[in-house]
């Protein structure tokens, strides 16, 4: 890979970091007090942190901000009375509106099946074991065992492109461009800005980036198609599929595609980012997971649960309700602090403490209901093979004590941006 594609994906990556991080406060103790005190704060929390918002907010909506599990739980699951299509005026803009997230009701079940095949376990195991598994420990873990030292945080983010991107059927054979898609897909997350000077260039630059994407997928989707579609990867097999009694074209195809790659590496990356640097922080369970790789999966969900990527997930109300007693209008925007509601207290014991051994219960790091993230089982598995290599091919492997150590920062998108580690 050329270092011209090196230096853009690592820009990119940095700028949907410091995009989204929002004001350096201590962000637990402030949910803490919110729970206590104010469970459901009339006012758009994340705006106030300087977050901006995939949604297209409209300044004139009311907002309600959540913090406890429970009420989190209900709005999450409840996608009738709790809708998403608003996010087509925000981040959809930039997919002519035909995004997953932003789909209601029974279109979006429809799409939703029709994709969902490539994501099940049966077909992502199949993946594991012919070349996810082979990929991080061959290309990328393999060469790094002589160096003795590394940022973790470099194979972290390009590991999850390379797998992600051979999934869903572009050639292998071609890392460079692979890497300037990746830009251009992390491009398009900067797109919506708090700040105005900011937003008209950030805005311009993801239109830019999301026709150039579109291109792209659509000569790999006409490849395919013509090749006869008969891969397992997810442009072969959306050829093949029948929605609502018909065939999707090579337009519906690769705006789809294009839609699922801003998230489909960066939330692996820095949820790879996190749990790691959890797991270095503390060696004892570092130590257990090494001696039991059962373990290795628990790890994943507690990570997500302790320090999820995406903190906050917005709905809008179609019908006037009432949440603890607050009259919510219709068409009010519903924002539900993910971070608070995975360390509440009532329903996590000990919620502020990272236990592998926690007693299995729903957390929201993924979303939750009929918009849960739809890729999740291809992150966990991949995060579960780099985490299984590292440990295998990495031996004693511990922070490096002559670098900073790593640090779980932002409001939203939340990780790491380093993690040093040497090894025997």
């Amino acid at each position: 890979m050329s270092v011209q594609a090196q230096s853009n994906l690592n820009k990119e990556f940095a700028n949907v970091a410091s995009n989204y991080r929002g004001s350096d406060v201590d962000l637990q103790a402030v949910y803490a007090e919110a729970r206590k005190n104010t469970p459901i704060l009339e006012g758009n929390f994340m705006a106030g942190l300087g977050v901006p918002s995939i949604a297209g907010l409209d300044p004139n909506r009311p907002t309600f901000t959540l913090f406890k599990y429970d009420d989190v739980m209900a709005v999450m699951r409840d996608a009738k009375n709790f809708t998403s299509g608003f996010i087509a005026e925000g981040l959809g803009a930039f997919f002519d509106g035909l995004i997953l997230t932003a789909m209601d009701g029974d279109a979006h079940k429809n799409i939703r099946n029709l994709l969902q095949p490539v994501f099940m376990p049966e077909t992502v195991n199949r993946w594991k074991e012919t070349k996810i598994d082979r990929v991080i420990r061959e290309e990328y873990i393999k060469p790094l065992v002589a160096a003795k030292s590394a940022d973790l945080m470099d194979f972290g983010l390009y590991f999850p492109i390379r797998v992600i991107y051979a999934l869903i059927g572009f050639p292998e054979d071609k890392p460079e461009e692979i890497e300037q898609y990746a830009a251009w897909a992390l491009a398009i997350l900067a797109g919506p800005q708090v700040d105005p000077e900011k937003a008209a260039a950030a805005r311009g630059a993801a239109m830019h980036a999301a026709q150039a994407l579109y291109d792209v997928v659509k000569v790999v989707v006409a490849e395919r198609r013509e090749a006869g579609a008969e891969g397992d990867d997810l442009i072969s097999r959306l050829i093949r599929a029948q929605y609502e009694g018909r065939s999707l074209d090579d337009h519906e195809i690769a705006t789809f595609v294009r839609s699922l790659l801003p998230a489909a590496s960066e939330t692996t990356t820095r949820t790879f980012g996190t749990l790691l640097t959890l797991l270095l922080e503390n060696p004892e369970t570092l130590e257990r997971v090494r001696n039991d790789r059962s373990l290795v999966n628990k790890s994943i969900d507690e990570a997500v649960r302790f320090e999820p990527v995406a903190t906050f997930k917005v709905r809008q109300t179609a019908q006037e309700t009432v949440i603890r007693g607050v009259q919510i209008p219709k068409g009010a925007m519903v924002q539900c602090i993910v971070s608070s509601a995975n360390r509440d207290e009532d329903a996590f014991e000990n919620a502020h403490r990272f236990d592998i051994d926690r007693k299995p219960r729903p957390s929201f790091g993924f979303g939750f209901g009929p918009h849960m993230c739809i890729g999740q089982f291809v992150a966990k598995t991949e995060i579960n093979c780099a985490i299984n290599a590292i440990l295998d091919l990495l031996p004693n492997i511990r922070l490096d004590p002559s670098k900073p150590a790593p640090q779980i920062v932002g409001a939203q998108l939340r990780g790491p941006h380093e993690v040093h580690v040497i090894w025997d």
